[in-house]
């Protein structure tokens, strides 16, 4: 089995690009998976209320159940990233995915699609995480941005493949056998990654476990870490929650559109959120040579993002289209704050440093995600099946407040110097 360290990539010409090929593209294909996953339901939603006669609560407890069950992997996933690589743990884990498809895809009440989509999302809980290890292990730190950007638009690419063409799907298949491709695609995504993959050369010894756990305490007594980490979990919560779910929900009830309008709308986000991940993760690579932190323009994107959540929760007089454009482009900038945080640990914490905030992010997306259904079925279902935008409208003002006071948290927190990118 073939080994490369990072010094395999200073090479030039095809072998450096087929090398960087063999890296990028399978974990790219498992974070694209991962994503479809992930905002799926927002176009399926009318089909499982229908099929399962679910209410708001229900619905969003079902969809954010897929976020609790990938936060409560993320911190043993950071001790096996470390201990023993990506690519064993990832494709591994991918197998849970295809069973948590296949499960969601053949049940017919709400304990047994909850149980699938428990599945789904701690098999696709190492898809971002791993891709990020990898990098640290194989490519230089001064493209980490850049390349964690290129990343996470794999994933736009999949919250697109997850809105039209999942609508297109469905006029040949139902929900049901939407799935069942999704973990045929999961198994064929995991083989991928465990055969194409490079190994990694490491010459040095495991961590005893004892000494992994003093990693995670590092981490998370860490001032730096305590600093951006309530920003940045609040933002990527309120954009994984309202991207993955309510989103379609509020374009239909508020906006007045119908199907083929949301998931339109759902792909204008995903092409901005594409565009989001690679021109910002650009844009702070080039800032950054200049002496701009990463962190600054991580700060910077999600106070624009709240305010574009403020037009939304407050009905401002603002196309639709232009929301869920602004909504997709600046949602994406709270995963700049995964680089600066990557850079301000050493390499063998990476992991730890990156799933220590991935959890804290999908337990807050969690809540949030229930918590929004929660509040919209405060108010009174219409006879036609939409929800009131009164809910809507209490519900983002919630998260809107709860994402302000976390940046006034940011801006007034000062802790002792840690290296930063």
């Amino acid at each position: 089995m073939i080994r490369l360290s990072r010094l395999s990539l200073q090479k030039n010409g095809l072998l450096q690009r087929c090398t960087i090929a063999r890296i990028f593209l399978p974990f790219a294909l498992g974070y694209f998976l991962s994503y479809v996953f992930r905002v799926v339901n927002a176009v399926i939603a009318p089909d499982l209320v229908g099929d399962l006669g679910l209410d708001p609560s229900q619905l969003g407890l079902l969809t954010s159940t897929y976020f609790i069950a990938f936060a409560s992997f993320q911190l043993p996933l950071g001790i096996l990233l470390d201990r023993y690589g990506p690519k064993k743990v990832e494709a591994g884990l991918l197998i849970f995915a295809a069973a948590g498809a296949f499960v969601f895809s053949v049940s017919h009440t709400l304990a047994l699609v909850i149980a699938g989509r428990a599945l789904i999302g701690f098999g696709v809980s190492a898809c971002l995480m791993a891709a990020f290890k990898s990098y640290v292990i194989f490519f230089p730190a001064r493209l980490l941005p850049r390349i964690n950007g290129f990343q996470m638009a794999a994933g736009g690419l999949g919250a697109l493949a997850g809105t039209i063409p999942v609508e297109w799907a469905l006029g040949l298949t139902d929900w049901r056998g939407v799935f069942q491709g999704l973990a045929l695609l999961s198994v064929v995504t995991a083989g991928l990654v465990y055969v194409v993959v490079p190994e990694v050369e490491t010459k040095e010894a495991p961590q005893s476990l004892a000494g992994q756990c003093r990693g995670i305490f590092q981490v998370f007594s860490s001032p730096y870490f305590w600093r951006i980490a309530p920003l940045t979990t609040l933002s990527q919560a309120g954009y994984l929650s309202l991207q993955g779910l309510w989103a379609g929900p509020w374009l239909k009830d508020v906006a007045g559109l119908g199907r083929e309008g949301v998931a339109g709308l759902l792909s204008v986000s995903a092409f901005a959120m594409i565009t989001g991940f690679i021109l910002l993760g650009i844009v702070a690579e080039r800032l950054a040579r200049r002496g701009i932190r990463v962190q600054t323009t991580a700060v910077t994107g999600m106070g624009i993002f709240i305010m574009v959540q403020a037009a939304m929760a407050l009905g401002l007089p603002i196309p639709p289209a232009l929301l869920m454009a602004g909504f997709g482009f600046f949602g994406t900038s709270g995963i700049l704050a995964y680089s600066a945080l990557t850079l301000a640990f050493p390499p063998s914490l990476s992991g730890r440093a990156t799933t220590g905030i991935n959890l804290m992010v999908f337990v807050a997306a969690f809540g949030v995600q229930w918590a929004i259904g929660a509040i919209i079925n405060l108010w009174q279902v219409s006879e036609k099946g939409a929800y009131d935008p009164a809910g809507y409208k209490a519900a983002f003002v919630s998260l809107l407040t709860c994402q302000t006071l976390c940046l006034v948290w940011f801006l007034v927190f000062r802790c002792s110097k840690q290296k930063r990118l």
